[in-house]
Formats: structure tokens, sequence, C-alpha cells
């Protein structure tokens, strides 16, 4: 039976997941190499962990988390559905069972907030890991002068946290942000929409979503 071990040390996915972040790159968008997918790995895993799914579940969750941004290596329009796509064949190749591959590539191809939809808790728990990985480190340039609103915001996040309650009623995102860099209103300039569709994914998994900046309750 694959597992997520099998997957992480893939050569050729190493590959795809290194030219997928290239491409990014060049365009000029925030890290989406290894730091992002194994972050995104990890939190999926934390979230049905805590939830109580299977360790079956555990594993496939934290696959998808791994592969779920190989698609910007075609294009970064529609880069869900090619990751989809992508994570099918290769998953194949690989020798994965049928239904494990279903569960992955659902959650692959409904990750993206332009045509996202939180169908499964895999997919539910792998929108909430995604869209939550807001961090200094993502951004590459080093000359503030520079940023876009998408740099500012996640270069003044200083530390972010995904965590679900003691009462498994909600999880919530801690974000600790310098306000010298950005104002409250640009953070949710760009990122309402994702935000909803943390809603949506956390109601998925029966719980509540909820953003503390530096303490304070903000949605």
């Amino acid at each position: 039976m694959l597992s997520f071990d099998d997957v992480k040390n893939d050569l050729t996915i190493k590959t795809y997941v290194t030219r997928a972040d290239d491409t990014l790159e060049e365009m000029g968008y925030t890290e989406h190499s290894f730091a992002h997918v194994l972050k995104v790995a990890s939190t999926a895993k934390y979230l049905l962990e805590t939830l109580g799914y299977s360790p079956r579940e555990l594993e496939l969750v934290q696959i998808a988390g791994y592969l779920h941004d190989i698609g910007n290596l075609v294009n970064r329009e529609g880069h869900a559905h090619h990751g989809a796509i992508l994570a099918f064949q290769l998953l194949t190749a690989m020798g994965a069972d049928p239904d494990d591959i279903a569960s992955v590539v659902t959650a692959i191809g409904n990750h993206d907030e332009g045509t996202a939809e939180a169908v499964t808790p895999l997919a539910a728990a792998l929108i909430l890991a995604d869209k939550t990985d807001v961090r200094r480190s993502r951004v590459r340039s080093v000359d503030v002068a520079r940023f876009d609103i998408h740099d500012r915001v996640n270069y003044s996040v200083k530390k972010a946290t995904t965590k679900i309650n003691e009462e498994k009623t909600a999880v919530n995102l801690f974000l600790t942000i310098d306000t010298d860099q950005f104002s409250t209103m640009d953070y949710f300039e760009i990122f309402l929409n994702r935000m909803l569709l943390c809603r949506q994914a956390a109601k998925k998994l029966g719980l509540e979503f909820h953003i503390y900046v530096n303490g304070q309750l903000l949605a």
C-alpha cells in the first residue's frame, strides 16, 4: 500500500515539485516549493488526526498536500485540475490503489479558490492547510519597495498557527503580524475569498473557522 514516504521520496515527484515552483518564481509568486507542500501536508494531517480520522486517511491527505501544487508545472491557470491529472498518472504508475487515487485526486482538484469545493473531508483539510500557510518566509523578494500586496501581507506575518480548539468545535488561524507592514484591510482585500472558502471547508469537518490577529478576533 502506497505511503506518504513513498511519494515524498520519489525523485520524479521531487523534480516536478521543484520545476512547478520554478515557474511560479519566474511569474513573481510566493514560494510554493517543499517548505510549502510539506507544511500543507503536516497541517492537513493534524486537522484530520485531531478529529479522529483513520490512519489511512491521514496518509492520503499528506499525499494530497505534497502533490497539490504540481499542476503549476503546466500552467498557473487551472493548476488544481492539471495537478489532479498529474497526480492520477503518477500514483497509477506507482501502483496505488484506485480508491486511494480517487481520494487524492478529488482533494487536489478541489483545492484552489477559483473552482474549489470542500466535497470530502480530505479536500476540506487540504483547503484549510493550503490557505492558512501565510508567512514571511514565503516572500522571495528582498526589496520591500517592490512588494505587491501579496508580498506585503505575507511579509507582515511573523507567526501563523492553525489550531483546533479543545472542544473540537472550531479551527482558528492565529496570526502575529507587524502592523507597520500592512493594514488589516490589506489582508481582507486579498484573502476574503480564501477565508470564505476556509469557512466552507471547516463546516465540512463540523467546525467553525475564525481568524485572530495579534490576539483579536477578526472573523
